[in-house]
C-alpha cells in the first residue's frame, strides 16, 4: 500500500463488544483486540497515507446466522432491542465496508462504524 501511495484497511468487529451481551466473553475479547489494532494500525500506517478504520455490526441476518442462532427467543430479544425494527442484511454491512475502502473516505481514518439497526 506504501508503494502504491497509500491505502484503506477496513477490519470487521462486533457490536457485542460494546453492549456486553451475556454469555460470549471469548468472542467479545477477541473483537475489542480488533477494536485495539485498528487503532494501532492507524497510528502507525497514517503518516503513510493508509487509513484504518472498523466496522462494528450487530446480528447480521446471514444464513449461517439464522441457521444455527435465530431461535424465536433470540429474535424477539433483537427485535426488541433495536431502534430499527428489522434485520441488518450482509448487503448493508458489505455496502460500508466499500465505502470506507473508497476515496469518498479519505479523510476517514481510527474511527469505529456501528452498524448494528440502533442496538447499542
Amino acid at each position: 500500500m506504501e508503494t502504491a501511495g497509500g491505502g484503506a484497511i477496513v477490519n470487521l468487529g462486533s457490536c457485542v463488544t460494546r453492549s456486553a451481551y451475556p454469555g460470549m466473553p471469548a468472542y467479545s475479547a477477541a473483537k475489542g483486540a480488533i477494536e485495539g489494532l485498528t487503532r494501532g494500525l492507524a497510528r502507525a500506517l497514517g503518516p503513510r497515507n493508509v487509513r484504518t478504520n472498523c466496522v462494528l455490526p450487530g446480528f447480521v441476518k446471514t444464513e449461517r446466522q439464522v441457521e444455527r442462532w435465530l431461535a424465536p427467543e433470540l429474535k424477539r430479544t433483537l427485535l426488541e432491542g433495536q431502534c430499527l425494527k428489522r434485520f441488518i442484511e450482509p448487503e448493508e454491512v458489505a455496502r460500508l465496508v466499500v465505502s470506507l475502502a473508497s476515496d469518498d473516505a479519505s479523510a476517514c481514518t481510527n474511527q469505529f462504524f456501528v452498524i448494528d439497526a440502533g442496538w447499542t
